[in-house]
């Protein structure tokens, strides 16, 4: 048992410096991936197509990372993912020096499939870990994205300068970060993720058998989704995503047209992955001691406070806050619902379940990215936020619904 124990904490280690240097990479990269995309296409509206590109090819590859990282293990899965990072950082350099916008919505897609793999390690993480560790084990891998939110962003300007002279174009900076960072997080992972959490969360499942998950033949995605829990678990991160992205993506235009300085939208968004990110281990931890359910309650709760505070002015120190309460909101649901999800699942179920939620997740984000304008142009930014606070509102009631109907134990509920 201390064994376990011990690995446990090394793999989730390991793991939050995966996640944190890869985090750094994809945020330095989406600072300039707008202005990039505008450069190249020569056309402005054409600038959120890259984002647009990067989030579909994620979501789209949820699914099929969930059967790579059964096949050859989590440590071999997110080897490759890394590598299909550093390709794609490389391919989007490529693309800026030949000023081709083809090329750099390749490498995009390669950044994408990346994302998705390097995404489905919390859920690594979890499955090392007892069920009552699962929250903390989440969280803890999900922390490392406050690195990449503070340093990502603040390593593009000090890149842009270093490559000008080499590339011709200091917009090549942000991604040669990104390659630096991935490969340096490739090494990591091919280097310290061992034993393979899958075989560890293999022995961590006969020490603590779960009624839920049954012993027999595994599965499939449609069986696990007609179990309550799991269900509720896929609803609080897909919508969850959604309000967060709904909100977020157009906050920068709406402070834009009330002509705030770049600094101030910089400074709003920063509160934004602040709240995010910073507060993972406080609710990875709530999830463990009070349950799932209540930690997604209160994050469904502060989605809808947030969608609320956001029309109340359009100063920065007022969506500042409202952005900070989005970013915790999205956390609390994130965090929670990944150990829910992960509580319901058989080792054998595991990967292809949690890639398939994934899926889902990134087409929540894909539609919340690419619906935000739309919505924002037809009704203006007010109604917007008030659509984001309705759709917030449907996991707290499913949630709410699945308490009520089927007591758990406090861990599990």
């Amino acid at each position: 048992m201390d064994n376990l124990t011990r690995i446990a904490r090394k793999i989730t280690f390991i793991l939050f410096v995966e996640q944190s240097l890869a985090s750094a990479g994809f945020i330095a990269a989406a600072t300039l991936t707008s202005i990039v995309g505008a450069e190249l296409s020569h056309h402005p509206n054409w600038a959120g197509v890259p984002t647009a590109v990067y989030l579909l090819a994620g979501a789209f590859s949820a699914f099929i990372w969930g059967y790579v990282m059964d096949a050859i293990g989590r440590r071999g899965g997110l080897t490759v993912g890394l590598a299909l990072g550093v390709i794609g950082s490389a391919v989007a350099v490529y693309a800026i020096m030949l000023s081709s916008f083809a090329w750099f919505l390749a490498g995009m897609v390669l950044m994408g499939i990346a994302n998705a793999a390097v995404t489905l390690g919390r859920f690594a993480a979890a499955e090392v870990n007892p069920p009552d560790a699962r929250g903390r084990a989440i969280s803890n891998v999900v922390i490392g994205g406050t690195f990449g939110a503070v340093f990502g962003p603040n390593l593009v300007g000090p890149a842009g300068e270093w490559i000008k002279p080499i590339f011709g174009n200091e917009l090549a900076g942000a991604f040669m970060v990104s390659l630096i960072l991935f490969a340096i997080g490739m090494v990591v992972v091919f280097f310290g993720l061992r034993p393979d959490p899958r075989e560890v969360g293999r022995e961590v499942a006969e020490k603590y058998p779960e009624a839920e998950t049954g012993s027999g033949v595994a599965r499939n995605v449609l069986e696990i989704l007609r179990q309550p829990a799991a269900l509720t678990a896929v609803i609080a991160m897909a919508l969850g995503q959604m309000v967060m992205v709904l909100v977020m993506v157009i906050t920068s235009l709406h402070m834009r047209d009330h002509q705030h300085a770049l600094g101030a939208i910089s400074l709003v968004l920063s509160s934004h992955t602040f709240g995010m990110f910073a507060f993972s281990i406080l609710s990875g931890r709530l999830a463990d001691r009070f349950g799932r359910g209540p930690v997604i309650l209160i994050g469904s709760g502060t989605l809808i406070l947030a969608c609320l505070a956001a029309t109340i002015s359009p100063d920065v120190l007022p969506l500042g806050v409202a952005l900070f309460l989005l970013g915790l909101g999205w956390n609390f649901c994130f965090v929670a619902g990944s150990a829910l999800l992960a509580d319901q699942l058989a080792p054998a179920e595991r990967s292809r379940m949690q890639g398939f939620s994934d899926l889902l997740v990134g087409l929540s984000s894909a539609v919340g990215s690419l619906s935000s304008g739309l919505i924002f142009a037809a009704v203006g930014y007010d109604t917007m936020a008030y659509i984001s606070a309705v759709a917030a509102f449907i996991p707290l009631v499913v949630v709410a619904l699945w308490m009520k109907g089927k007591p758990k134990d406090p861990v599990m509920a």
